[in-house]
């Protein structure tokens, strides 16, 4: 087991190519670090270089005590699963499971025994004969697992290894994956672009956007404080829906939020923790003088419906576009003013979960009532959240 470290690692493809600008990332022994992001920031190269298979163009990368920059992948004891599970077709399940371990020349005995306990662990001892052409896509992926589980490694790397699977699989393997690290304990690195896999996983989620780490934490903490505009939109399913507001300082500590333009503007008073935050009273949020732009986060979980109309200073009011009827909660797309779209959001307009008894039909204007204590308030011009 071991500890993995990039201490101001850059990857570059030419001069004016950065993929990986000043990496600096401690992956910490036993841990389940998950790597987020969407194609093209970074995450996949950052697996790439533990493994050997990319080169580091400047600074220095540690697996333990020791800098493996010109140390070759088949000498840094780590074990890696692809996307497409790269099995040998030619070879029996067990086969392709011991193949690693051959190599090395490890004794017969210890092949079968690690072997078995591996598929014993996966729940494929029954498929130990059969080559690759004759199981599933959730049965090879599993194989892929134990491929990697034989060899008693240092650090795993998953690279986006259920994206070939169907949503039920993906389910199911995503549990076997994370059992399978409880089991072992050793230190894993996963990388993935889909959030909801990185939120039901990881320990720790490193986001990247454009080769730099834009938050490191827990799932919870990066759900519940995201330090900027990509982060908030990038974790939650749906995203967090997002509105162009300008601030009004009001006495008594309260403040409202003006939301839209003209025969659109609508409002939405702020009180507590809030309000403290959106008027620079709150530790870390910043000059926020009245008047002054900003831009509010919503998650679609903290909107309840209200009824035809509002008038308490805690709604707002739009046409519905769409209804999505999930079974246990109804995604409702709605048309509301003054929304902000920021690069990382999954949709356009703005979305509310609603639970699945309530009537609600496209082209019906309702009111939905705003949580405003659970309200992210950002600055639009460095899009960095105010605390």
């Amino acid at each position: 087991m071991a500890d993995v470290r990039f201490q101001h690692v850059y990857k570059r493809y030419g001069e004016n190519a950065p993929v990986i600008t000043d990496l600096n990332l401690e992956i910490e022994d036993h841990e389940f670090l998950v790597l987020v992001g969407p194609s093209g920031c970074g995450k996949s190269t950052a697996l790439r270089m533990i493994a050997g298979l990319e080169d580091i163009s400047e600074g220095e990368l540690f697996i333990g005590e020791r800098i493996v920059n010109d140390v070759a992948p088949k000498d840094r004891d780590i074990a890696m699963v692809f996307q497409n599970y790269a099995l040998y077709p030619h070879m029996t399940v067990f086969d392709n499971m011991a193949f690693a371990l051959k190599l090395r020349h490890t004794p017969a005995e210890e092949v079968g025994q690690r072997v078995e306990r591996a598929a014993q662990m996966l729940g494929i001892t029954p498929y130990l004969k059969r080559k690759p052409r004759e199981l599933s896509g959730g049965q090879r992926q599993r194989v892929a697992l134990g491929r990697a589980l034989v060899r008693d490694p240092q650090v795993f790397l998953l690279d986006e290894p259920l994206s070939n699977l169907d949503a039920k699989l993906r389910v199911q393997t995503r549990a076997e994956i994370s059992r399978l690290h409880q089991a072992t304990g050793t230190t894993f690195v996963y990388v993935t672009h889909d959030q909801v896999e990185a939120m039901t996983m990881g320990d720790r989620i490193a986001v990247l956007n454009a080769g730099l780490i834009q938050q490191l934490g827990t799932p919870q903490d990066l759900y519940d404080n995201p330090s900027n505009l990509f982060v908030a939109g990038f974790i939650g399913s749906p995203s967090m829906d997002f509105f162009e507001v300008k601030l009004h300082r009001k006495g008594d500590g309260h403040a409202e939020i003006i939301i839209g333009q003209g025969d659109e503007q609508q409002r939405l008073t702020l009180t507590g923790h809030a309000a403290d935050v959106a008027t620079g009273q709150a530790p870390g949020a910043g000059d926020t003088s009245d008047g002054r732009p900003l831009i509010v986060g919503i998650r679609p979980e903290d909107f309840t419906l209200n009824g035809a109309s509002g008038g308490d200073g805690q709604t707002i009011s739009g046409v519905v576009d769409v209804v999505e009827h999930l079974g246990n909660e109804q995604l409702v797309y709605v048309r509301l003013p003054g929304a902000y779209v920021p690069e990382a959001a999954e949709t356009k307009g703005s979305t509310a979960r609603l639970g699945p008894s309530e009537k609600v039909s496209p082209g019906d204007r309702i009111s939905l009532h705003v949580d405003t204590s659970r309200l992210h308030f950002f600055d639009p011009s460095t899009t960095k959240s105010l605390v």
